[in-house]
């Protein structure tokens, strides 16, 4: 074990940049497959889609899109003890975005002068469900509550199939409990090339959201190059654990294995201060991943992973700033520090009892993240995600008058005389009704 895990002991500043990488594919390479797929969906629609879907999932039909009924009959598979945990999940966070509902904002910036904002749904949303080697049924509760509390007009699931064309029992009961009608069984590349340009049997869409893979990830960037909007760039999972004495180690092995499982391509990162906790984290790590059902794919994950010795405090901020982690676990005395001088993260798990597990389904915060760094710019899901915000303003003559010879100068400073001309008719007009209100009133 100690030699899948790589230490780094009190590195220097320049190492940090090594340390930080994650595992990448040759972007060249997934660009390649990305434009031969998107180009093939433009051209051909379902037909191309179908194709892929043969060609990756091994299903071998024209029915992409999955009726109702089938919806509904895949979702009464589903065990009773599980709907009970994904309806409690739906609860916890239904609440918490229904809680983010913006203020409202209405005010005059001068008198006469009233400007305010409101919210607007995005009209049709895609969301993307991972189905390969984990089918994230959690997922449909992160991307299909949000929307429905933003209220989207049309919401459109894809999932990859597995080789009967089916869905998992429980991505059906969640899309039936956030109001999904439409579901297609279509994934990887092919479903956001569909989603993008729209088929026979799936619409296109505003914006997509959902993590997935590399090519997920590579083919969501070229949807927006297209005119569509993403939610992020969000690729292979990721979590960093900041670590001391006041850790359980069991507990801090269960955590980088709960992210090391999820593919080959993820990582995980522990930073503690003494190197006898990583040790201790190492044996937990040996003796809790010979358990695990997903050993190989997590194994192969740990060779991603880093354990880092670093004492000095500010360095350990600076550190976690510079990952940007999608989420961060805090087990450390140095929390509140750590804390104040926190700006990069998608997600915060803080003390020995907050298991990023419970972010993934159940405690209400969203699960869908910035990964690879893009932290530093991009926040997580949320209820603003599936919104749009549009400005009002009205202006009475009074506050034209107030406003208007600064405008009419700016305007004229940037050479815009059409600008200013608009303001200066409507100034003279003012002015006009204001002579003949004096008149009238000394006649």
């Amino acid at each position: 074990m100690n030699n899948i895990m790589k230490t780094y002991s009190r590195p220097q500043r320049a190492q940090w940049n090594q340390i930080i990488s994650r595992p990448q594919t040759s972007k060249e390479d997934l660009e390649a497959v990305v434009m031969e797929v998107f180009n093939a969906v433009q051209q051909e629609g379902d037909s191309a889609v179908s194709g892929y879907t043969r060609r990756f999932d091994a299903w071998d039909s024209q029915d992409i899109a999955y009726s109702q009924e089938a919806v509904a009959s895949q979702a009464a598979k589903t065990p009773e003890s599980l709907k009970q945990a994904i309806d409690q999940a739906y609860e916890n966070i239904l609440r918490f975005h229904q809680a983010q509902q913006p203020a409202t904002v209405d005010m005059e910036t001068q008198e006469g002068v009233r400007c305010w904002v409101e919210q607007k749904p995005i009209d049709k949303v895609g969301i993307y469900i991972p189905g390969g080697t984990a089918p994230l049924f959690s997922t449909v509760l992160m991307l299909g509550v949000p929307a429905r509390v933003a209220g989207c007009r049309e919401v459109v699931l894809c999932s990859p199939p597995n080789a009967q064309g089916e869905l998992h029992s429980a991505i059906c009961y969640a899309a039936i409990k956030c109001g999904i009608t439409t579901v297609c069984r279509v994934g990887g590349i092919q479903a956001i090339a569909a989603l993008t340009y729209g088929t026979q049997q799936v619409p296109a869409v505003y914006k997509i959201f959902g993590p997935g893979n590399q090519y997920v990830t590579q083919a969501k960037q070229w949807a927006s190059r297209l005119g569509v909007a993403i939610d992020m760039p969000a690729g292979p999972s990721e979590v960093l654990v900041v670590a001391d004495t006041t850790s359980n180690p069991a507990y801090v092995a269960a955590d980088l294995l709960s992210q090391a499982e999820h593919g080959n391509d993820s990582q995980v990162i522990l930073i503690t201060d003494q190197e006898e906790i990583a040790e201790g984290v190492q044996a937990e790590l040996a003796q809790q991943l010979s358990q695990l059902p997903r050993k190989d794919m997590a194994t192969k994950a740990l060779e991603n992973s880093r354990f880092v010795v670093m004492e000095d405090r500010e360095e350990l901020a600076d550190f976690v700033n510079a990952y940007a982690p999608e989420h961060l676990i805090i087990c450390h005395r140095e929390e509140a520090f750590l804390l104040q001088h926190l700006r990069n993260a998608g997600s915060v798990f803080l003390g020995n009892y907050s298991p990023e597990s419970a972010g993934d389904y159940a405690s209400g915060t969203n699960h869908t993240l910035p990964t690879n760094g893009f932290a530093k710019q991009y926040s997580g899901v949320n209820l603003a995600s599936f919104t749009k915000q549009i400005t009002y303003q009205r202006i009475s003559p009074t506050g034209l008058a107030t406003i208007g010879p600064a405008i009419v100068e700016m305007a004229e400073a940037e050479g815009l005389s059409a600008h200013g001309e608009a303001v200066r008719l409507r100034l003279a007009d003012i002015e006009a009704k204001e002579d003949n209100t004096v008149v009238n009133r000394n006649a």
